[in-house]
């Protein structure tokens, strides 16, 4: 059975905070991980829009998008992204930290993230 894990998002740094959600996801933090099999939990991300960063990275980091053809990529500092869904950017950070296989959409799937502290889930364990 899976377990309900909830982080608060509140004044913690992104990294750090990824980090920490990639590895319940993946099933890390449990002493029966093994790589191959996709153990982890259900991770619960509250109150996304006060996430913190370090340094100058609000207006420094870039995040790019590219359609394919000629003069179709567009750049967005990591303080537009957070201005218009804060929800993405954890997704993501936590996306890029997990394995690159087969499992990864199914890990992904499991991540419930919300700007403030309503949800309707059953939380057994908090960090």
């Amino acid at each position: 059975m899976k377990k309900y894990h909830l982080f608060d998002a509140r004044e913690k740094v992104l990294g750090r905070l990824a980090t920490g959600i990639a590895n319940v996801l993946s099933g890390r933090n449990k002493v029966d991980f093994t790589p191959h099999i996709d153990g982890g939990d259900f991770v619960v991300i509250v109150n996304s829009d006060f996430l913190k960063v370090t340094g100058n990275k609000e207006e420094k980091k870039m995040y790019h998008n590219f359609s394919g053809y000629p003069g179709g990529i567009k750049s967005m500092a990591l303080k537009e992204k957070m201005e218009k869904d804060s929800r993405k950017v954890i997704r993501e950070a936590v996306y890029g930290m997990l394995p690159k296989n087969k499992l990864r959409d199914k890990m992904i799937k499991r991540l419930l993230i919300y700007k403030d502290e309503n949800h309707n889930n059953k939380i057994d364990v908090k960090h």
